[in-house]
């Protein structure tokens, strides 16, 4: 027991608090404050009647030791008290894929937003397909009349808020309701928000995902994946990570941990230095619009409003109507912000994108070529500065 909760119910710990202490006990490991990092494979018994009984918390390292299990200890207590279990996974697709299959089997059909994450898109086109499920992409802005689109063999209902690389918001409650009223379950992609700002579980999804590579991890040298499962889907989930035999390296686990502890106060940064900048943004007058749900301006604002509590640092940018060639103009004229496809790290990032050969139920046509933009930690006045020296050079590509 952490001595900070003698005596304090944990409902009542703040989040940054239960961060902090949440899958510890240091006087279990002789006053240490961390977990010790378990490097395992093999686990000893004493005895071959305590072998056969499977006598002990632990069997095998794949199937968890003290490193991963403070890991699971802790996401859990940020998730809320209907989450029953947390998986670890090797990478935010890798429980993407462990989720979805253990939610469906052949003959299922699944519904999944058409802003979902490319590759879970391919994952569902190539691999369910392979195996008698079907997918259909659906608007994500649709709400509750998803429920028009479910047949009597839709058993999943995919979501992502907002939406990769486009940012559309969901109702997400509106889709829970609906989908559950017809037997079906609901997955959340809530990598974005993370459970910080907008508990999942709460609002009705019974498996919510994140990419533990971006924020928990934040520093940008980890590969991590969780799902976090309400009690009806926990059972399910865990026994096929089990047969998957998928599994986080001791390392990795330790990265996860130590993310972990000052994930509070980087994603509030990063939601602070991410809405000055993407304000900033508004007011130029090469931009035609910028997209970031916590902007009054967006569509998706009344949705995060309600349900959310916060934003991370990741948006996009949509440029007026301009040749590519400025845009890339722009792009390689900064030099705070580095070209890479991930996010959620110190480092700020930019990149170029278009989601049109990615949509099939929707039409991507956002008026201009778009930059998907993530603010990191460094100051928000060089930031703004080096965003200045981009446009200048778009100016002298145009």
């Amino acid at each position: 027991m952490n001595k900070a909760e003698d005596g304090v119910p944990k409902a009542e710990l703040k989040p940054d608090t239960k961060l902090a202490i949440g899958g510890r006990d240091p006087f279990a490991h002789h006053g240490y404050v961390n977990t010790p990092v378990y490097h395992a494979s093999t686990l000893l018994y004493r005895t071959a009647e305590d072998f056969l009984a499977r006598r002990g918390q632990y069997f095998y390292g794949r199937r968890g030791t003290p490193t991963s299990e403070a890991l699971a200890l802790a996401l859990q207590e940020i998730e809320g008290p209907a989450c029953a279990g947390v998986a670890l996974l090797p990478s935010g697709l890798a429980a993407i894929s462990a989720a979805l299959l253990s939610t469906l089997k052949a003959g299922d059909h699944v519904l999944v937003t058409d802003s979902v994450y490319g590759p879970t898109r391919k994952f569902c086109d190539s691999v369910l397909s392979r195996y008698g499920v079907t997918t259909s992409y659906y608007d994500p802005t649709i709400g509750g009349r998803i429920a028009e689109l479910m047949q009597p063999d839709t058993r999943v209902v995919f979501t992502e808020a907002p939406g990769s690389l486009s940012f559309e918001m969901q109702d997400i409650p509106a889709i829970a309701a609906a989908a559950h009223a017809r037997g079906a379950l609901v997955l959340m992609d809530n990598t974005w928000a993370s459970p910080l700002y907008f508990r999942a579980l709460d609002k009705g999804v019974d498996l919510s995902i994140q990419s533990g590579t971006k924020y928990i991890g934040g520093h940008s040298d980890l590969m991590l994946g969780t799902v976090s499962a309400n009690q009806e889907t926990w059972s399910k989930l865990k026994d096929m990570v089990f047969a998957l035999g998928l599994c986080v390296g001791p390392d990795d686990m330790n990265l996860g941990l130590r993310g972990l502890r000052t994930m509070g106060v980087r994603l509030a940064r990063h939601y602070e230095s991410g809405l000055k900048v993407a304000r900033w943004l508004e007011q130029r007058p090469e931009v035609l619009r910028v997209l970031h749900p916590a902007l009054p301006s967006d569509p998706g604002h009344a949705i995060w409003k309600r349900d959310f509590t916060g934003a991370c640092g990741l948006f996009g940018v949509v440029f007026k109507p301009v040749l590519d060639k400025a845009v890339h103009a722009f792009l390689n004229a900064l030099t705070l912000y580095g070209m890479g496809a991930s996010w959620g790290g110190y480092e700020s990032l930019a990149i170029p994108f278009d989601c049109a050969p990615y949509r099939s139920a929707t039409a991507w046509a956002p008026g201009g070529p778009a930059v998907r933009i993530h603010i990191g930690l460094e100051d928000v006045g060089d930031l703004i500065a080096d965003l200045e020296r981009g446009f200048a050079a778009f100016a002298a590509a145009r």
